[in-house]
């Protein structure tokens, strides 16, 4: 509560926290800035002396308080994680004291006075993975203990007093432990449910430090969400969402299933939430990476209204971009010629769709102009190019014409002298700069490709120049220069067709592309030199049609590849080997999209539907 409004505090990737007051749905407070990296863990509580606080965490792993009715940081920040903080909670201890309990991707589990601003004791270690979710209780013998589960499978119970670990590690899950919620038994045993990776819910009595009965079984794949409610006839309940695509409900006091599995989402499902609809009704809402959020009654085991969707087509293209509101969001274009963009941390649609291109929209990118609006540009089969304001939902300027066959690729960067551009490619061959700015052409079209332009991206040479970096269906890779409008060196070629393209910097700072082609193989090429790095990697049994690259919170360059044989694929630039078991995915993907998340990047694929994907970097096995 807020001078007696009920708010909800957020953090964004736009490093900012936000105060929302709920009943009138507008901010409740301005921006509170101060964070240098992604906002993603808060947790909310009134201190002894009456004040509203929060406590949030950040990437680069620096956690601060927040006076929520002065709107001001609280102190210095809490600072030792080394990585990003994943999971907070508050909890008071024995002696009254209010304290913060912080789990970051470094393993380590930390305690802070909230009223004194210093640290409550050493560091709770002992995992060998990231702590990824975690709970604060208190035991019916008055200890105030954290419970936390962790990628190496473990659950683990920490005293906040002596800050010593109560009992033997929790074990029994065979995989990554990503939810933890605690709850009290009807005998009075405190207790938490735990989801794994290995498709598993495990409930254990906090008190004894052991398993409470056989695990809860059913899912076929990682169970990524728990939560608890008590129906109205007083059954206490456990709902679980997994990537088999259900939503399940179990009896917590005998282990059964409640009712058949809920069933409708095309994607795994990664998000689960307890709720009293107004009339009364317990209801579970689940959000999957179908791109649908469901609500289902828990009394009746029934659908609640219809899914939210869209696309009525293929989804040929994804990108991902951030809102001025902080709110991250994809932005995919389909066959139906629309262009929509989605939520992703609601999973739901933003605005109407925009409208405008006449035939299927291959090609989307993101980019911000010289005001400072955010935009997406698309480009399709009609042969236009178009620019939409992503806040207003409205299209800037007319669309920008001159290809003469279909726009099947489009990238974005900035010039050295400011200007934002578009880089779009013709299936007739030829490569075109835009002024974002001003809606006109930059330049003559570049010309040398002898078939369809399907890939296009941008990069920076070592020497400082912007480049183009396109590839065709006649296997070649070209470089050119967007300041000279020039070809830089000669025709990359080892391709029988080139059919996605990404760019990244290694470790050691050299600008290289990640190629995809028509038969399976992904190269790697010096941008400097014009070389190949090493030999293709191999694995996919047919063409690569989208490739991204990523950074993991460890520092390692990334590429993701995927294929018309229906399989994901994480590949390590530096050492050039998977890094993962091929993720399999119903349908073939058409577009990757990346998104920073505080635990790893989030991957976006664009297919017959838009599925939200991360792959875990703790385990580093795939998660959808």
């Amino acid at each position: 509560m807020l001078n007696g409004r009920l708010v909800a505090v957020t953090g964004g990737y736009d490093g900012t926290v936000r105060v929302w007051d709920l009943t009138t749905g507008a901010a409740a407070s301005v921006a509170l800035t101060g964070h240098t990296g992604r906002v993603g863990a808060v947790a909310a509580v009134v201190r002894p002396d009456g004040r509203p606080v929060a406590v949030t965490g950040d990437s680069d792993g620096t956690v601060r308080v927040w006076d929520l009715v002065a709107g001001t940081a609280v102190g210095k920040p809490f600072t030792g994680h080394t990585g990003g903080v994943l999971a907070a909670a508050t909890a008071v201890l024995p002696d009254g004291r209010l304290v913060a309990v912080i789990g970051g991707f470094d393993g380590i589990v930390r305690v802070w006075d909230l009223v004194a601003g210093t640290a409550v004791g050493e560091p709770l270690t002992g995992g060998t993975g990231g702590v990824s979710a975690l709970a604060a209780v208190v035991l019916p013998d008055g200890r105030t203990v954290v419970v936390t589960g962790s990628s190496d499978g473990t659950v683990r119970v920490w005293d906040l007093v002596t800050g010593l670990a109560v009992g033997e590690p929790l074990t029994g899950h065979t995989g990554g432990v990503w939810a933890v919620a605690a709850v009290v038994l009807p005998n009075g045993r405190l207790a938490a449910v735990t989801g794994c990776e290995d498709g598993a819910v495990r409930m254990w009595d906090l008190t004894a430090s052991t398993a409470v009965g056989e695990p809860f079984t059913g899912h076929t794949g990682d169970v990524g969400a728990v939560a608890t409610v008590v129906l109205p006839d007083g059954r206490l309940i456990a709902v679980t969402g997994g990537f088999d695509r259900t939503v399940r409900v179990w009896n917590m006091r005998t282990g059964v299933p409640v009712g058949e599995p809920f069933t409708g989402h095309t994607r795994g499902v990664w998000a689960v939430a307890a709720a009293v609809l107004s009339d009364g009704r317990p209801v579970a809402v689940s959000g999957s990476s179908d791109g649908e959020v469901r609500v289902w009654d828990l009394t009746t085991t029934a659908a609640v209204g219809e899914p939210f969707n869209g696309h009525t087509g293929h989804v040929h293209a994804t990108v991902t971009t951030v809102l001025s509101d902080g709110r991250s969001i994809a932005v995919t274009g389909g066959s139906d010629g629309s262009v929509r963009v989605w939520d992703l941390d609601t999973g739901t649609a933003v605005g109407e769709p925009f409208t405008g291109h006449t035939l299927s929209v291959f090609a989307v990118a993101a980019a911000v102009l010289s005001d400072g609006r955010s935009v997406a540009v698309t480009g399709g089969s009609d042969g236009t190019v178009r620019v939409w304001d992503l806040d207003t939902g409205t299209a800037v300027g007319e669309p920008f014409t001159g290809h003469t066959g279909g726009v099947l690729t489009v990238a974005t960067a900035m010039l050295s002298d400011g200007r934002p551009v578009a880089v779009t490619g013709d299936s007739d061959g030829t490569v075109r700069v835009w002024d974002l700015d001003t809606g006109t052409a930059v330049g003559e079209p570049f010309t040398g490709h002898t078939g369809g332009v399907l890939a296009v991206a941008t990069a920076v040479l070592s020497d400082g120049r912007l480049v183009a970096v396109t590839g065709d269906s006649d296997g070649t890779v070209r470089i050119w220069d967007l300041t000279t409008t020039a070809a830089v060196g000669e025709p990359l070629i080892g391709h029988p067709g080139v059919s996605a393209v990404a760019t990244a910097v290694l470790p050691d700072g050299r600008p290289i592309a990640v190629t995809g082609d028509t038969e399976g193989a992904v190269r790697m090429w010096d941008l400097d030199t014009g070389t190949a790095v090493d030999e293709p990697f191999t694995g996919h049994t047919g063409g690569v049609f989208a490739v991204a690259t990523a950074v993991l919170p460890d520092g390692r360059p990334v590429a993701v590849t995927s294929s018309s044989d229906g399989t994901v694929r994480m590949w390590d630039l530096v050492t050039h080997a998977p890094l993962t078991h091929p993720l399999e995915l119903p349908d073939a993907v058409s577009g990757i999209g990346v998104a920073d998340g505080l635990s790893g990047p989030w991957f976006v694929f664009a297919g017959v539907g838009v599925a939200c994907v991360r792959l875990n970097v703790f385990a580093l096995q795939s998660r959808v």
